[in-house]
């Protein structure tokens, strides 16, 4: 009548009876380049809100070095995709021009129109 169930042992053929299969996973070293850059934006950040500007910003800009030594991989493959995109917003400003300079040569017609009567 309970709210919760208990959890039944699950029985092993491969181990006597009474003992459990430990279920610890492997123990990782920490990530010190992780650990670093987050105490070293913290430190930044407490020197900005603590009013001394040059020092947050060089303690900031150093945890951003860090940061991008660790995502190489990342940065490369962004570097690879910016000439797309960069393309792509190429295109879409051509694209705006042209609307533009179409509105402004119709504009010139309808006041051109609208200045004969």
């Amino acid at each position: 009548m309970g709210v919760t169930a208990f959890p039944h042992p699950v029985t092993n053929p491969d181990y006597p009876y009474g003992q459990a299969e430990s279920m610890t996973q492997p123990q990782e070293s920490p990530d010190w380049l992780g650990i670093t850059v987050g105490g070293t934006f913290l430190v930044g950040s407490l020197l900005l809100l603590s009013g001394k500007k040059r020092a947050g910003l060089v303690v900031t800009a150093a945890a951003t070095a860090l940061t991008l030594l660790d995502q190489q991989e990342t940065i490369r493959e962004w570097w690879n995709t910016l000439p797309q995109y960069l393309d792509e917003a190429q295109r879409l400003l051509d694209q705006a021009q042209s609307t533009v300079d179409d509105l402004a040569a119709k504009r010139e017609k309808l006041r051109a129109m609208f200045d004969r009567r």
